[in-house]
């Protein structure tokens, strides 16, 4: 309903194949769904396999951008308001030619939203997965994995906890749990690459259950408040520039690097001596 809403002229539909036979009548009803769609030119791929989100997402995207210069990203279980493809695409094509800008995205959160943006979008350092665009240039190098990427950003010594400890163990995780965001996030991490967000978040999850990968238990802090309508799109759109606080609000949600034992051994021989050093019978006295 909420891609109708929002003018969309033409829809590319990847439907995964069945991952197990309980789920085939389910996968079956969404593909005559998505047939009955007549208010957009549409291009269906009913895959005959099971690829799960990771390698279905990278394949469906690498898919498009060999046919188009552009393409926005919905998952199924994400929803917006009236507005934001408009919006994003006019994103798309302001920054089209920029090679500092490397997507944009429809969302954002409060908890990450650096204070003092109002009503106009802003860069980012970590890019996101929910209802996003990106540029053939941009996504070139897709093709490596998380754990690939982050090494590189360890040899180029780039911090590799600069936007979130989570994003570590992701990489880790990802060809295991089939994952390919944090693909994405290291890939704009590597090259220094920006994420347009806007100054308040257009898009919502509505997939929270048992069988996404990001549970709502895990990641309680995702709730939002009830959207707000679509920001006007901006008269000027900001220089590529990413605002400072960016990262630190990431680390204070998503964790930031972890004190090794060997710095803990050395902060803690320093307190002893300094301790030791230190007459607390003075102290007493005073």
């Amino acid at each position: 309903m909420c891609l109708r809403e929002n003018d969309i002229t033409l829809l590319y539909v990847y439907c995964d194949g069945v991952k197990s036979e309980k789920d085939r009548q389910s996968v079956l009803e969404v593909r005559r769904m998505i047939h009955d769609i007549d208010w957009c030119e549409k291009v269906v791929v009913e895959r005959e396999e099971n690829l799960g989100l990771g390698k279905s997402i990278i394949a469906g995207v690498s898919e498009v951008l060999l046919k188009h210069n552009e393409v926005l990203v919905f998952e199924d279980d994400l929803v917006c308001v009236p507005g934001t493809y408009e919006y994003l695409c006019s994103a798309l094509k302001h920054y089209a030619n920029d090679p500092k800008v490397m997507s944009v995205t429809g969302w954002t959160h409060t908890k990450i939203t650096p204070d003092v943006v109002t009503d106009q979008p802003y860069f980012d350092g970590r890019a996101e997965c929910w209802v996003w665009g990106t540029w053939a240039r941009a996504w070139k190098g897709m093709q490596e994995d998380a754990q690939s990427l982050m090494n590189k950003c360890d040899a180029k010594e780039v911090d590799i906890y600069r936007y979130g400890a989570d994003l570590v163990e992701m990489a880790k995780a990802e060809r295991q749990k089939n994952i390919w965001a944090v693909r994405f996030l290291y890939w704009h991490i590597l090259n220094g690459g920006l994420c347009l967000r806007p100054p308040y978040s257009m898009v919502d999850h509505i997939g929270f259950d048992s069988g996404t990968n990001c549970a709502l238990k895990e990641v309680p802090w995702w709730v939002h408040p009830s959207l707000q309508a679509c920001p006007a799109i901006p008269a000027e759109w900001p220089e590529p520039v990413e605002n400072n606080k960016c990262s630190l609000l990431h680390q204070n949600i998503c964790g930031a690097r972890p004190v090794s034992r060997k710095v803990m051994s050395r902060i803690l021989s320093r307190m002893r001596r300094y301790m030791s050093r230190c007459d607390f019978r003075k102290w007493r006295r005073a």
